[in-house]
């Protein structure tokens, strides 16, 4: 069989990722986002003549980071908004669609992964895709102006009472094509500094969330697309972990992401979001890092890579300095910012409002969320009872959660426990765990089906060790990817049977969620209960599984959604 696909762009060749599943890699889903297209809204991709060879991913976004079994960023890269594909073969008509966006804080990581592989979920009768779209300051970055159209283009609640995917209530951010994720496409310069890059031509200020932006581009790519490689563009699941699953939550919400999709699987979304004032104080930190003004004609006068350095120079400044308030402890400088035509609001008001009532949600979080920054070095390292109480006051934590999560930590008065084990699990509650459960409540209290999980393996291998339930431990299984060796790390070494029994389970439960919007168990029917499916091993004992966050803990905590 010869695997090429005909896109409406040009004609591409892909190859057997195994007997029974084609993958076609690096199809450009919008234009180069550099030169005379930096910090806009993405164009769209120009066609190809002839055969476009689809064996290979793409370049990755602009990045420091350098990731086992990944490629690297190399200043000079530009091709980096494309998306992979993985088809069952032979092809069985029109199938439900998976789209993953990975996570990374929005600074690192790319859909060539050896998590991402999408071998094993095609398997099952899904179309696979992924995507890579801009990071760090390239995508997430404030670009300020004197004359800010995002800050100014009014804001209104679209009712829409169709019962059809994706029904429900939008934020209605307008019609300006400056915020259209596709917008005419203009002439590309290979220049890698121009300033006058940073102002559309009708003197609009660059969008804020461009990466959001990026992924509305590729949604809408495969839904021009996707019937060439087997798949349905009207049943279309949107998943993502991390900052990639706070990003699919997010496009929920999003007026131009309406109707692109009717599910999303969100594993271990997090919470921070910036206010533009956040955003902009973080620009001009980058800036002054970088040796130029915090203007788009400054901004713009720097190479990506200049911005990259600079960006990494501001986080060791934080890391560094235990005075710098919550940005010590983790520093991360992006998120989705909310205010302006992009995103007005926040997810949580927005699903509790019922934005997004027609989309299925399927929401997981790790029982260890933290251990892995620990593990990695990412976290500073809390060791007295004095730091642990600075950090609970940097982000605004009452006194009454410290010590609750001591007691129960401890199973014992309060001066028993560590307190590396306390703030581990309190910081990973609180980025992660707390913002997973507050979604689903949030979704269900608006209409919306909610199905809430919790990833608790903490036994593997053959020899049945413990291992931990951390941040990303749970990808491998729900892309049925254990054997990769670059995943050992994450995973606890080798599988065991019990192990693999655990994945099949799990790319079980994607799958039918994608295909039907049911993942095997029930939606969350009463907010004010914890109750949630717990992913295990068959032979984890149910007294050896660590406790969902405490409810009565949480509910007097004002949520601080918004911080540096």
């Amino acid at each position: 069989m010869d695997d090429v696909f005909e896109t409406t762009r040009g004609a591409v060749r892909g190859f057997r990722a195994a007997d029974d599943v084609v993958a076609a890699l690096g199809i450009p889903y919008a234009a180069p986002p550099f030169g005379a297209d930096r910090f806009r809204a993405p164009r769209p991709a120009p066609p190809w003549s002839g055969v476009r060879d689809g064996t290979a991913f793409g370049p990755v976004a602009p990045q420091s980071a350098e990731l086992p079994g990944a490629p690297s960023w190399r200043p000079g890269d530009e091709d980096v908004l494309t998306a992979n594909v993985w088809t069952p073969a032979p092809a069985a008509g029109r199938l439900p669609v998976l789209v993953w966006i990975h996570g990374g804080a929005y600074t690192f990581g790319s859909s060539a992964q050896p998590d991402f592989d999408g071998t094993a979920l095609a398997r099952t009768g899904l179309v696979v895709v992924t995507l890579n779209y801009r990071l760090g300051f390239e995508g997430f970055g404030h670009v300020p102006a004197g004359s800010d159209a995002d800050a100014t283009v009014p804001v209104g609640v679209d009712v829409d009472s169709d019962a059809g995917a994706g029904a429900g209530v939008y934020v209605s951010v307008g019609g300006d094509a400056g915020f259209d994720p596709y917008v005419s496409a203009g002439a590309h310069s290979d220049a890698a500094t121009d300033p006058d890059a940073a102002t559309d031509p009708d003197g609009t200020a660059p969008p804020d969330n461009r990466g959001l932006l990026d992924l509305i581009a590729g949604l809408r790519w495969i839904r021009d697309e996707i019937g060439a490689f087997g798949g349905d563009p009207g049943n279309v699941t949107l998943a993502g972990q991390s900052s990639g699953a706070t990003a699919a939550v997010c496009l929920m919400v999003m007026e131009e992401a309406r109707g692109l999709f009717r599910r999303v699987i969100a594993h271990s979304p997090v919470s921070p979001f910036h206010t533009r004032e956040i955003a902009a104080s973080t620009t001009r930190e980058i800036a002054a890092a970088a040796g130029c003004e915090a203007t788009p004609a400054g901004l713009a006068s720097v190479t990506p890579q200049a911005l990259v350095a600079a960006s990494d120079q501001v986080v060791d400044a934080y890391r560094c300095d235990p005075a710098s308030g919550s940005r010590h402890y983790d520093p991360s400088l992006f998120a989705p910012v909310l205010g302006g035509a992009t995103l007005p609001v926040d997810p949580l008001t927005a699903l509790a409002k019922g934005a997004a009532r027609g989309l299925d949600l399927l929401l997981c979080h790790t029982t260890e969320e933290y251990w892995l920054l620990d593990a990695v070095g990412s976290c500073a390292k809390l060791t007295t009872d004095g730091q642990l109480d600075r950090f609970a006051a940097d982000f605004g934590l009452g006194g009454d959660l410290v010590e609750g999560y001591r007691s129960a930590r401890s199973g014992a008065p309060v001066p028993g426990a560590a307190v590396p084990d306390v703030h581990l699990a309190l910081f990973g509650d609180l980025l992660f765990g707390e913002f997973t459960h507050r979604l689903a409540e949030a979704h269900a209290a608006g209409g919306g089906r909610a199905h809430l999980s919790v990833f608790d393996r903490r036994r593997g291998g053959a020899d049945r060790t413990a291992v931990r339930a951390w941040h990303c431990a749970d990808i491998p299984f729900a892309f049925g990817n254990l054997d990769d060796d670059r995943l050992s790390f994450l995973v606890g070494g080798a599988p065991g049977p019990e192990d693999h029994e655990l994945a099949r389970r799990m790319v079980r439960a994607w799958s039918d969620f994608a295909a039907t919007g049911d993942p095997g168990w029930a939606p969350v029917a009463d907010t004010t209960r914890r109750t949630a499916h717990v992913w295990t091993t068959v032979d984890q004992p149910a007294t050896d599984r660590h406790p969902l966050p405490d409810r009565a803990l949480w509910a007097t905590t004002d949520f601080p959604l918004l911080r540096p």
